[in-house]
């Protein structure tokens, strides 16, 4: 009778992995998986403040656009009550010869504002884009270190370089007996405030487009050199159709940024007589809030600029996306 090891046999014997078999997922009687509540538990408190901060406001604000106050009682101890008016404050809005003037001061100011950041925006990106330039990182901050500036100290800032008697530019003006530059009277006023914008703006935009640029593969670029194109051909003929979307996202956070112009012509206003208090919507609908006291008519005006912005929104997204499958044909 022979004697042997079992545990030296089982040693010769190759030993196979088990495969991990991950947890079946917990499932209710019914046999169907339970759905997991972490997703919602995480978006909670963001969701929690935007309908505290965002939504409950907006629906107020539309609520009483739709109301009016009411002097009732008569003389001095008459009582002032709110009441339905239904869309009257809505008419006012389009008969306020105030309100409609400032709508086409915004929209020069936006003509001039709105193409040149995004153009700038773009080719800033495209040229820290080409690999010869050098110091891309110095280059970048410097064009982004603008946005980070906020708006009211920008705003100063210019406003200080646009009086004759504090400005760089009107000195060497006066110095080359050209006197003074207008910065602050028409028509020179459209292209200050929009030069506010444009400085602060181009940096953010550009970063949104550089990051596209920096996501479309190589291979494209070097296909495109091996074939005897050069590097204008390759920003113009592949670099720009494949940033579109950002370029459109670009181009609606400009339009955006028009619609909402309040900061810089109210803090240009102490400064020069051109500027009214009404000069811009945002600002005439300020002053109907808090200067005459007309709360609902402020919440109509509001609202029609909140429905102007989506829709210059909506129709800025239905031409990009019309282009883009024309293109795709």
């Amino acid at each position: 009778m022979s004697l042997r090891n079992p545990g030296a046999a089982d040693a010769a014997q190759p030993v196979t992995a088990i495969p991990y078999r991950a947890a079946p997922a917990r499932a209710s009687r019914t046999g169907r998986r339970r759905p997991s509540m972490a997703p919602y538990l995480f978006s909670a408190p963001a969701i929690i403040l935007y309908v505290i901060f965002m939504l409950i406001p907006l629906a107020y604000a539309v609520w009483i656009s739709f109301t009016a106050y009411r002097l009732e009682g008569g003389g001095i101890l008459g009582t002032k009550v709110q009441v339905f008016v239904g869309l009257e404050n809505y008419f006012s809005v389009f008969s306020n010869s105030e309100l409609l003037v400032s709508f086409g001061r915004m929209a020069v100011y936006g003509v001039i504002a709105v193409p040149l950041t995004l153009g700038l925006a773009l080719l800033f990106a495209l040229l820290l884009d080409v690999p010869a330039v050098r110091a891309k990182t110095f280059s970048r901050t410097a064009i982004f270190v603008p946005y980070a500036v906020p708006g009211i100290v920008a705003a100063l800032m210019w406003g200080f370089m646009y009086l004759p008697a504090t400005s760089p530019f009107s000195y060497i003006t006066q110095a080359i007996g050209l006197g003074p530059i207008p910065f602050l009277n028409n028509p020179g006023l459209y292209g200050s405030l929009a030069n506010i914008a444009i400085w602060g703006g181009t940096g953010f935009n550009m970063i949104i487009i550089y990051t596209s640029l920096r996501g479309i593969p190589a291979e494209l670029y070097e296909s495109a050199r091996l074939d005897g194109a050069s590097e204008l051909q390759i920003a113009l003929q592949i670099k720009v159709p494949l940033v579109r979307a950002a370029l459109t996202l670009t181009a609606i956070f400009a339009l955006i940024g028009t619609l909402q112009l309040y900061a810089e012509p109210t803090t240009l206003q102490p400064l020069t007589t051109t500027i009214t208090s009404t000069w811009a919507p945002l600002m005439t609908i300020y002053q109907q809030a808090f200067a005459t006291d007309d709360l609902p008519g402020a919440a109509a005006g509001s609202t029609v600029l909140a429905l102007g912005t989506v829709i210059v929104s909506a129709v800025v997204l239905w031409i990009s996306n019309r282009r883009t499958a024309a293109s795709a044909r």
